[in-house]
């Protein structure tokens, strides 16, 4: 009997083995017929009133259906000046450049929609579309329709979105200047010199300076007009600039946005809502590249991200980049 039922078991196992060697039959997948679409969004991080937002936009059907005859984009809310959809189509080459083949004639925007024709006989094509985001977009959102047509009389379409923008305003590379340009406004995102702050007193909110002082660090420092005059040596304030500001000093936040480097940290609006100002000072002094300090107005209106791109020892300056959100 146990002879028997072990014939049984090695019968059975053999059969197990031998289907689980078994190749299966295999045919070639079939591609897809007519026209077929699709598409990604390019850029990463927060959308800011007057930056692009950038996304590809693939197309193609059969050779044998016919070919690409246009595509376009039509946008919740009309771009600003400087949206475009692409007329040439892109790939990236074994050496991972991106190159562009002509394929139509270059976009026409028409209030909401951008469209390309195309020029060239083709069957697919990967277009970018950058939009300007627009003031009238500010603190809402905006989505997009993609379309193609071929010559067959087939259209698709693909949407995308919404995608929030931010209400926040940004400011890049700012050059102060130690006695020169060295009067920030954060509500104007600019640099004035003594004789312009005149006329802007009411806007200054921080006095940019270097000074190397043996014993103490203090170097390349941004200070509130009203702080205690230590900290703005041979500073002659001109009339009327006499704001206080607090300031909270950074290290390594470096928002993507305002240093355009390889790191993937952003600063949006809802960032500037839960920074803490108690007992901050209305000073901040020793600062050096990639360091920052957060800005809170004398009358609480405004917040910012001051980032600090670059020192300069030598001729005294420094490069900064500013995003700042309307608090009230």
């Amino acid at each position: 009997m146990q002879r028997k039922y072990f014939s049984l078991i090695t019968v059975m196992l053999a059969v197990i083995i031998y289907s689980s060697c078994k190749e299966e039959d295999y045919s070639l997948p079939l591609g897809k017929t007519g026209l077929n679409n699709d598409c990604i969004k390019r850029t990463l991080g927060p959308n800011i009133v007057g930056t692009n937002i950038e996304f590809a936009y693939a197309m193609a059907l059969p050779k044998a259906e016919g070919k690409i005859v246009s595509a376009q984009v039509e946008a919740s809310i009309a771009g600003a000046t400087g949206t475009y959809l692409e007329y040439r189509s892109f790939y990236t080459n074994s050496s991972g450049v991106d190159v562009g083949i002509t394929v139509g004639s270059p976009s026409v925007t028409t209030d909401k929609i951008t469209l390309v024709a195309f020029t060239k006989d083709t069957c697919a094509a990967t277009l970018r579309y950058f939009y300007t985001v627009p003031e009238a977009a500010r603190g809402g959102s905006v989505s997009f329709t993609f379309s193609a047509t071929s010559s067959n009389g087939m259209t698709v379409s693909y949407k995308m979105g919404p995608y929030a923008i931010t209400s926040m305003d940004m400011k890049l590379d700012l050059v102060a200047t130690d006695n020169k340009a060295c009067y920030l406004s954060i509500a104007d995102m600019a640099l004035y010199d003594a004789t312009t702050a005149v006329a802007n007193a009411g806007k200054i909110d921080l006095v940019y300076l270097y000074r190397s002082i043996p014993g103490i660090t203090f170097t390349h420092a941004l200070v509130s007009p009203a702080a205690n005059p230590e900290y703005l040596p041979g500073i002659t304030l001109p009339a009327g600039v006499n704001k206080s500001s607090k300031m909270s000093k950074t290290w390594a936040l470096n928002d993507f946005n305002l240093a355009r480097l390889q790191y993937g940290i952003y600063i949006d609006d809802a960032d500037f809502k839960v920074v803490d100002f108690t007992n901050a000072p209305n000073y901040v002094l020793n600062l050096k590249a990639q360091a920052g300090t957060w800005v809170e107005t004398a009358d609480g209106k405004y917040r910012a991200y001051i980032y600090i791109n670059a020192v300069n020892n030598t001729t005294p300056s420094m490069t900064i980049s500013i995003k700042r959100f309307l608090m009230q």
